[in-house]
């Protein structure tokens, strides 16, 4: 007999697929939606919106996340794990080449991720305008905020011209003063201790 569990008061199969995204249809849409932030140096800040957007999407709501710096390329496992499901999660990543250690000091990738993050900022503000998402995640913009390659003023427009029943989620080191005053909540992930230290480089299905 195949294992069985409650969703909403009925107890139903978890090979019944139907079902479920008969339930997933039903978008939740928030009342008021706010903004947050996850920063710091420490690990964790993506993680921590992944399982916002995993808890969202459960809930019915319709989830973008958008992740900038991270190009379609990476094989990475949050992206892996979301083609294999139904979950109303629409993944997105920037269209500009970007290596981690060597784009920064490269002038022609400063210069073409600023052009794709100003772009993907204008279609990103419509987005969030329309309410076509319930919960929108921009994976690593503050970062980019933090190293001048997007615009403060693009960034302030999306937050001042979201819809209200839009949740926005905005991740990366560096949040300064100005971007923490428009947030509602704002988390530090703050490193006391990293594998770093041990010469453990980042495992595949752990950091990505």
């Amino acid at each position: 007999m195949p294992r069985t569990r409650r969703v909403f008061g009925k107890r139903i199969g978890f090979l019944d697929t139907n079902l479920c995204r008969i339930l997933l249809s039903y978008r939740a849409m928030l009342k008021k939606g706010l903004v947050q932030i996850y920063t710091g140096d420490g690990k964790g800040k993506t993680t921590a919106a992944l399982g916002l957007a995993l808890r969202a999407a459960g809930q019915g709501n319709k989830v973008l996340i958008y992740q900038f710096l991270k190009p379609a390329s990476l094989k990475l496992g949050e992206r892996l794990a979301l083609e294999a499901t139904d979950l109303p999660i629409v993944v997105k990543s920037l269209e500009a080449k970007w290596d981690i250690v060597t784009s920064k000091d490269n002038p022609a990738d400063v210069a073409a991720a600023k052009t794709a993050i100003g772009q993907a900022l204008g279609k990103l503000t419509e987005s969030a305008h329309s309410g076509e998402y319930d919960v929108m995640i921009l994976d690593e913009i503050v970062y980019c905020l933090s190293k001048r390659l997007a615009a403060f003023e693009d960034v302030k427009n999306l937050i001042k011209n979201k819809h209200l029943g839009t949740e926005l989620v905005l991740t990366g080191r560096g949040a300064g003063e100005g971007l923490i005053d428009l947030a509602d909540l704002v988390t530090e992930m703050k490193l006391l201790k990293h594998p770093e230290g041990k010469g453990i480089s980042a495992r595949k299905g752990i950091e990505f």
